[in-house]
């Protein structure tokens, strides 16, 4: 088993020094090219894959160009153009309304504040810190998605559980000057190792300072349950 640094903040500057070099071209996976589409993007990317969403917004992003777009869609056509995106008929909603919303409050422009974009259905602190990060280069706190969720909990850097209570642990532990590449960095090393269900912990960079690590640890800190 793996054994922690001192402190969390040394854990946590060994695991961002180690991942910087293993995947020294981190970087958010989801195509883009405006503030609108990144919100899109992500908002479609909740519980569905990177590259699914990619594939959908390719044509999606031709027919719907403007907040507009997405406020005076038929809601049921929006669905179909995301069909394959999971839960496609409550996203469709989310689009129409935050549309809406920013054409009547923010005059078709993306809003620029964590409370003006939690404000936008289907819009969660997750959502709005990647927004706010890549579309308005402004970092107000640490992105926890499955990956770091997962992770963060296998290293020890946190017992928290629910995302925003762990980005709020986090937060103090993590330098500021790298809340947004913890991100990215944990979430290549969580699709390229350290998955949910089989990590491998034997082509891990990690491993000897993770205390999951499941070559003689008994338990995923992760789900709290026994190695199977």
């Amino acid at each position: 088993m793996g054994t922690t640094l001192a402190t969390r903040e040394a854990q946590a500057e060994e695991v961002i020094e180690r991942l910087h070099e293993e995947y020294p071209d981190s970087a958010i996976s989801l195509n883009y090219t405006s503030r609108l589409e990144l919100l899109v993007a992500v908002v479609l990317s909740a519980q569905c894959t990177d590259e699914r969403v990619n594939e959908v917004t390719a044509d999606l992003f031709e027919k719907y160009q403007s907040a507009r777009d997405y406020a005076e869609a038929d809601e049921e056509q929006l669905a179909e153009d995301i069909y394959g995106i999971t839960f496609h008929n409550n996203k469709a909603g989310y689009l129409t309304a935050a549309g809406q919303i920013m054409v009547e409050e923010y005059d078709g422009a993306v809003p620029d504040t964590m409370s003006g974009l939690t404000d936008l259905p289907g819009v969660g602190r997750k959502t709005a810190n990647v927004v706010l990060q890549h579309g308005h280069d402004v970092v107000e706190g640490i992105v926890v998605d499955t990956h770091v969720q997962r992770i963060t909990r296998r290293l020890g850097l946190t017992k928290e559980e629910r995302p925003e209570a762990i980005e709020e642990d986090l937060m103090p532990v993590v330098p500021e000057s790298e809340w947004q590449q913890f991100t990215h960095l944990l979430i290549d090393h969580g699709r390229a190792v350290c998955d949910a269900r089989n990590p491998d912990c034997g082509d891990c960079v990690l491993a000897d300072i993770c205390p999951s690590e499941k070559g003689d640890g008994d338990v995923d800190l992760a789900s709290g349950e026994p190695w199977s």
